[in-house]
């Protein structure tokens, strides 16, 4: 697979003072998923930030491909309209490119049945759980139909069952897109569940400490997470991990 973006020697500094990376250096195939993994305040989520340009490195080099592909964010909070419909809400990134209201109804209605919402097309954040506000916060990023999806802690506020029915939603998600998705997360065992990398950083100031190649069965369920190979890669993801603090 040929690299869809590279991180060359990216650091940055905020105005506080803080080094938040250091010399970050890695690339991700088109077609890949790949899990940030590392101690908190590590830089995982400002390296995120950094692909998705909504923050600007201090030096280093961002490059893609080709031109910069189209661009999904899913946030750790949910952060929906409280005064909008989970229809609104989807529809939002739509409605800021001035697409025509009806196609982008007819978008924002699929990208929420595809996530399990269809038929709370009226429903507002309020009447919703924690998961079924982060499947309308997922719905938004796939409305926009993209090919990189960016995903911040996305699970970690929810209960394990409604964590792990999210994941198998994710990987059929990226399935039947072909997405490439850069996924921040603090679990060993969530990294290890859905990617095909995992990319362990060191603490602050954040570089790569390893980059672990790993190779799940291209359909995986619970009961994946009670084989050898899973418990073997687990195993090596939280070697690396604690390394990586040790250092």
């Amino acid at each position: 697979m040929s690299a869809l973006l590279s991180l060359s020697g990216i650091s940055k500094r905020f105005d506080n003072g803080t080094q938040a990376i250091a010399r970050l250096d890695f690339a991700v195939a088109d077609g890949e998923f790949v899990a940030l993994v590392g101690p908190s305040g590590c830089g995982k989520s400002t390296a995120l930030r950094i692909i998705a340009g909504l923050l600007t490195p201090d030096s280093g080099a961002l490059t893609f491909a080709h031109e910069k592909p189209q661009v999904g964010f899913v946030f750790q909070e949910p952060t929906l309209m409280p005064w909008g419909s989970a229809l609104a809400n989807v529809r939002l990134p739509l409605d800021l490119a001035h697409m025509n209201r009806s196609e982008a109804n007819d978008r924002a209605a699929r990208a929420l049945r595809r996530v399990g919402l269809g038929g709370f097309e009226t429903a507002f954040p309020r009447e919703l759980s924690g998961g079924m506000k982060m499947r309308v916060s997922i719905a938004r990023a796939m409305a926009a139909e993209p090919k990189l999806l960016l995903m911040d802690e996305p699970f970690a506020a929810l209960d394990e069952l409604t964590r792990q029915a999210l994941n198998d939603d994710l990987l059929k998600l990226w399935k039947e897109d072909a997405l490439t998705v850069v996924f921040v997360t603090h679990s060993v065992y969530e990294s290890t569940y859905l990617s095909s990398r995992v990319v362990v950083m060191t603490p602050r100031p954040g570089k790569v400490a390893a980059d672990i190649a790993l190779a799940p069965p291209p359909a995986r369920d619970e009961s994946y997470r009670l084989t050898p190979q899973f418990t073997q890669d687990a195993g090596r993801v939280s070697a690396a991990l604690r390394g990586a603090m040790a250092a």
